[in-house]
């Protein structure tokens, strides 16, 4: 068959939050063909342009099954989104879902004539660590705790990624490591820690946080997509902003917990299923982990419309709405 008019994007976890926002302007987009889902459930968000494959990265299966969906479709990009944007107790599933998952991803990758390869990455996978420098680069290690599989797993996926690059000539391969999303609409560990009415705290802490507006993490995606862009990017806004401000600014009263009383809690809590995250993410309430943005900007000419202020001023206006909505329904 002859070569689709215009661009053929495949995406893996189009259902996700930033899958379903960047089908969404993908369909808009004239020079793009034909917009390929992976996914286990389909997207909210396709038009015409849409075509989903019901693939589960878990499955032994999958390579071939990749193989065949990349070839058929004639995919010249590929977004690999599926990753958990909040960490769970089912570790295992997990597992097979980011690591193994990207593995089976890639391998059937190696058989498609792809042009370029997306990965989906994050800026917490540095590490909060009290030697950290005011700002890391895309040239810093990546020094979040190897034991907490929601940090290792993704690591993995970018060795994996790198180690695909350095094989395959003729393929971009691009990794965007985005600062903790926020914004009207996204949901995530970080929006479920803020919209909380007591918010922990360290005592004695205040480290320094960067956020980037979920409409901004996904223009970086389309930057990526459309344009070649080798290597790996810091995403994130402008500016910090200390924990104790963030936490007045979204309306939430700070919870002050001395350290050593906060690991037991947190891990009583995470094993009966009441904590958000497990406790390897008390570091970031500690120690500072910010990002470098300024390759992103010189090489990809990004540049984000929201300051991280402003990313968490739309969040925290959101959730009042949201707020409001739930004293209305609460019976009195």
């Amino acid at each position: 068959s002859s070569a689709p008019r215009g661009r053929v994007v495949a995406l893996t976890g189009a259902a996700s939050f930033l899958g379903r926002n960047l089908i969404g302007i993908l369909e808009e987009d004239p020079r793009i063909a034909r917009v390929v889902a992976i996914d286990i459930k389909p997207p909210d968000t396709g038009g015409a342009k849409l075509r989903l494959h019901t693939v589960d990265l878990t499955a032994p299966a999958s390579e071939e099954r990749v193989a065949a969906v990349l070839a058929a479709e004639q995919v010249d990009t590929l977004v690999h989104l599926c990753f958990l944007s909040s960490p769970t107790p089912a570790t295992a599933w997990a597992h097979e879902l980011e690591s193994v998952g990207t593995m089976h991803l890639l391998h059937g990758a190696r058989q498609a004539s792809l042009r370029k390869l997306i990965l989906w990455s994050q800026t917490i996978l540095y590490g909060a660590h009290p030697t950290n420098p005011n700002f890391l680069t895309e040239k810093h290690p990546l020094r979040a705790d190897p034991e907490e599989r929601f940090f290792a797993d993704k690591m993995a996926a970018e060795r994996e990624f790198n180690a695909f690059g350095a094989r395959a000539k003729g393929t971009t391969v691009t990794i965007l490591r985005t600062a903790p999303i926020l914004g009207p609409t996204v949901q995530n560990y970080l929006t479920r820690f803020l919209a909380r009415r007591l918010v922990m705290t360290m005592l004695g802490f205040d480290p320094l946080w960067q956020f980037i507006h979920e409409v901004d993490a996904i223009a970086a995606f389309k930057l990526a997509i459309d344009s070649d862009f080798p290597g790996t990017f810091n995403i994130v806004g402008d500016g910090v902003l200390p924990l104790s401000t963030i936490v007045r600014l979204a309306g939430r009263t700070p919870l002050p917990v001395l350290h050593s009383a906060a690991g037991p809690l947190v891990s009583a809590l995470w094993a009966a299923h009441a904590a958000i995250a497990p406790p390897s993410f008390l570091r970031y309430l500690r120690y500072l982990c910010v990002a470098d943005g300024e390759k992103a900007a010189r090489v990809m000419g990004f540049r984000p419309v929201y300051t991280t202020r402003e990313a968490l001023l739309d969040f925290t206006s959101a959730q009042r709405l949201r707020d409001v909505r739930l004293l209305q329904e609460t019976p009195a």
